[in-house]
């Protein structure tokens, strides 16, 4: 990886925080829900994207893109640190039911949104 390379990756991974921030705040405010909503959607919209980037990749696109795009942009944008908090925070205030379909809820969620933007990449082949 060049350096110039390397400054856009981080840059885009930059963008890619401040992107999920304010989407984050902005869904946050308008829906109350039992389930952190928008930590939900966010990772799985990145799950998905990130699937449509390595199929264009493995189609023959550069690979910095997903370098770029897929580390960088979804790198910063995703966060499982995050969902992983919100399950622990659910579970230490009694809300076991809510964790685990948290935890393992948006695991599947993600892993079926990858696979569908893998599906897509593939199809626009």
């Amino acid at each position: 990886m060049s350096p110039a390379e390397a400054l856009l990756l981080g840059a885009a991974g930059g963008v890619g925080a401040v992107a999920r921030y304010v989407l984050d705040t902005a869904v946050s405010r308008r829906i109350k829900a039992a389930l952190p909503v928008a930590t939900i959607g966010i990772n799985v919209t990145g799950s998905f994207l990130l699937g449509l980037v390595v199929a264009l990749v493995l189609a023959g696109a550069d690979p910095s893109l997903q370098a770029v795009l897929g580390t960088g942009f979804l790198g910063g944008y995703t966060t499982f640190s995050t969902a992983s908090y919100q399950s622990v925070s659910l579970a230490l205030n009694g809300r076991w039911a809510a964790a685990v379909v948290n935890g393992v809820g948006t695991l599947a969620l993600c892993l079926a949104a990858a696979l569908a933007g893998l599906g897509l990449g593939g199809a626009l082949q």
